[in-house]
C-alpha cells in the first residue's frame, strides 16, 4: 500500500493529469555573479533571486520585469524566505546579518538581524511570520522576533555549518540540515531537540524542507540522494536519483500545481523532476551552463524557476 503524497491527497485518488513537458520562456540576466537563491512569493506575484553580488533582485511573476534590487549586504546573499502575505522579505548573508525588506514600494530595509558569529547560510519565516529562523556556519540554529529583531532562541544544533533551517506548516517545528551529516527536528519555542532523523558523519545533509502537508520532510544529502522521510514514524519512504549532487547546498522542492512531482537542480546543469510516488525522472530541464543550485515552483500555476552559478548567472523560468 503505498504513502499518502505530500499535497495531501491520497495514492487512491483520482489519476493526476497527464504531464506536459516544461520548456523555457525566460532567462533572466540582472546578476553580476552567482545566483544562490530563487523563491516565489506565497501569493504568486513576485520572484525573488539572491547572489553572491550582495544583492537581491525582485521579479514580476507574471512579466518577469525586475521590479526592485535590495541593495544593503556587505557580502553575498546565500537565502531569502518570504513572509506569508508576501509583503517582506528576509535575506541571509555572508556579512553575518540577516534584513528583513518591506518588498512594496518603496521598497526599504526595515530590519537588521545580528549575533550570528559565522555567514548566515540559510533563512525561514514562521506561517504567522512573527519569528525567522536562521542557520549559520557557526553551527547555531537562531529564532528571531521580527518586530524587535531580538534573537529569542539559539540552539546550538550541530558539530559543522548548518545547511537549512525550516518551518513546519503549523510553525511548531524547524527541522535542520548540517555537514555534520544529521538532520534534526526541533521545538521552535523551547529550542529542545524532539527528533534525529539522521546521525551519520557522511555524507552531508545539503537540505531539508516540510512537505506541504506538513507529513513528510525531503532532505539532499551530497551521495546525489534525495529522500523522502515521513518524521513522525522516522521512516525513509522514498529515494530520488539520477541528479548530481555531491560537492553543493542545492535546495529541492515540491510541485503541486499539476500533479504531484519533486523538483531538484543539480550539478550537472540541470533541473531534474522526478514522479512523487513511483520515483522515476519525469522530465530534465536542460540550458544552464553551471550548477543549478535553486529552484522553486509557482504556488498557483505550472512555472518553475532555477538560478545557476558562476558560469551561468541566470535565472531561468520554464513553463508548461
Amino acid at each position: 500500500m503505498s504513502a499518502p503524497v505530500p499535497g495531501g491527497a491520497s495514492s487512491t485518488t483520482a489519476e493526476p493529469p497527464p504531464y506536459r513537458p516544461y520548456t523555457l520562456a525566460h532567462v533572466l540576466t540582472g546578476h553580476s555573479r552567482a545566483v544562490s537563491c530563487v523563491k516565489f512569493s506565497n501569493d504568486g506575484l513576485l520572484l525573488a533571486s539572491a547572489s553572491l553580488d550582495k544583492t537581491v533582485i525582485i521579479w514580476s511573476a507574471k512579466t518577469f520585469a525586475a521590479v526592485s534590487t535590495l541593495i544593503g549586504h556587505a557580502e553575498g546573499v546565500s537565502d531569502v524566505a518570504w513572509s506569508s502575505d508576501s509583503h517582506y522579505i528576509c535575506s541571509a548573508s555572508d556579512d553575518r546579518t540577516l534584513r528583513v525588506w518591506d518588498v512594496r514600494p518603496p521598497t526599504d530595509c526595515v530590519r537588521i538581524l545580528r549575533g550570528h558569529l559565522s555567514l548566515v547560510f540559510c533563512v525561514d519565516f514562521n506561517p504567522p511570520s512573527d519569528r525567522i529562523a536562521s542557520g549559520s556556519f557557526d553551527q547555531t540554529v537562531r529564532v528571531w522576533d521580527v518586530k524587535s529583531g531580538k534573537c529569542v532562541k539559539t540552539i546550538e544544533a550541530h558539530d559543522e555549518p548548518v545547511t537549512s533551517v525550516h518551518f513546519i506548516r503549523d510553525g511548531s517545528i524547524i527541522v535542520s540540515g548540517s555537514r555534520d551529516g544529521s538532520c534534526k527536528i526541533w521545538d521552535a519555542v523551547s529550542g529542545a531537540c524532539l527528533k534525529v532523523l539522521i546521525d551519520d558523519k557522511t555524507p552531508a545533509v545539503s537540505f531539508a524542507k516540510f512537505a506541504p502537508n506538513g507529513k513528510f520532510i525531503l532532505i539532499a544529502t551530497l551521495d546525489d540522494t534525495l529522500k523522502l522521510c515521513n518524521y513522525a514514524l522516522g521512516k525513509f519512504l522514498k529515494v530520488y536519483t539520477g541528479h548530481v549532487n555531491r560537492q553543493y547546498c542545492i535546495t529541492s522542492t515540491f510541485s503541486v500545481t499539476n500533479g504531484k512531482y519533486i523538483v531538484s537542480g543539480s550539478e550537472d546543469n540541470c533541473v531534474y523532476i522526478w514522479d512523487l510516488q513511483s520515483k522515476q525522472i519525469i522530465q530534465k530541464l536542460e540550458g544552464h551552463t553551471d550548477t543549478v543550485i535553486s529552484v522553486t515552483c509557482h504556488p498557483m500555476e505550472n512555472k518553475i524557476a532555477s538560478a545557476g552559478l558562476h558560469n551561468d548567472r541566470t535565472v531561468r523560468i520554464w513553463v508548461q
